[in-house]
């Protein structure tokens, strides 16, 4: 009978193991769908405002993203028992002021809200400075955590101007919307955030001025460190690529 021949180095060698793509989200909830009910929120709340239930109609856009936030970045156990621990305070905050007003004093809500925020911003960039390449979730993440510093800011300007009146002046505009509430606290947030400042409303007060001063530095640098990083992975990935198989 023939000897058995050895196995080959090549058979005998183990096969790589397959990379997994990055991945933020429990159950594969994706920043996408996210990313979709934030933008609802933004384009849907100017236009609501003002129609019949239009306060109803925003209140279930935001548990929406709240919701949806959760989801995106509740990839662990851990982390989401934590994001649904911070959320229900804002959550239950938003519904009832809707329900009855003046319950739960408004600064309140907007500071459970903006703790809520900074956590998942917190968990976007982690996923966004460990993603080991450039794809969808990585870009999907990246926008979402543009928007949610907007947001975040808009929460902060609303309790500065409950907590210390006259912080913001307003100099164009109906006697209806120089209030910093609602979409013009929107409005004035992402306009400080890309540094257009067109000058209708300004910053008054010590904190309000402070606010929107880190407000417009994050931005420039957050779209500065964002691509040089999304650049960075770019660059690597297509290093590898280039490499020739031994």
């Amino acid at each position: 009978m023939p000897e058995p021949q050895p196995p080959s180095p090549e058979a005998a060698a183990p096969s790589p193991p397959a990379t997994r793509p990055a991945h933020i989200g429990f159950r594969r909830f994706s920043t996408a769908e996210f990313l979709v009910a934030l933008i609802l929120l933004f384009v849907g709340t100017p236009f609501i405002e003002n129609i019949p239930h239009g306060n109803s109609i925003e209140v279930v856009l935001m548990t929406l993203v709240l919701v949806s936030g959760v989801l995106a970045v509740g990839r662990s156990h851990r982390i989401l028992v934590w994001a649904l621990v911070l959320m229900v305070p804002a959550l239950i905050g938003r519904w009832l002021d809707h329900f009855w007003p003046g319950l739960v004093p408004q600064w309140v809500i907007f500071v459970a809200g903006l703790i809520f925020l900074i956590f998942l911003i917190g968990q976007f960039l982690r996923f966004i400075l460990r993603a080991p390449q450039v794809n969808a979730e990585v870009l999907y993440a990246g926008i979402s955590v543009y928007l949610l510093l907007g947001m975040s800011w808009m929460f902060a300007y609303v309790i500065v101007a409950q907590l210390v009146p006259g912080s913001f002046a307003f100099s164009t505009g109906p006697a209806s919307s120089q209030a910093m509430t609602g979409f013009t606290a929107y409005y004035f947030s992402f306009v400080t955030l890309t540094t257009v400042g067109y000058g209708d409303i300004t910053p008054v007060s010590n904190g309000a001025r402070a606010l929107a001063a880190m407000e417009a530095m994050t931005g420039t640098l957050y779209v500065a460190v964002l691509i040089s990083r999304l650049v960075a992975l770019y660059s690597a990935q297509g290093s590898q690529l280039r490499e020739p198989k031994p």
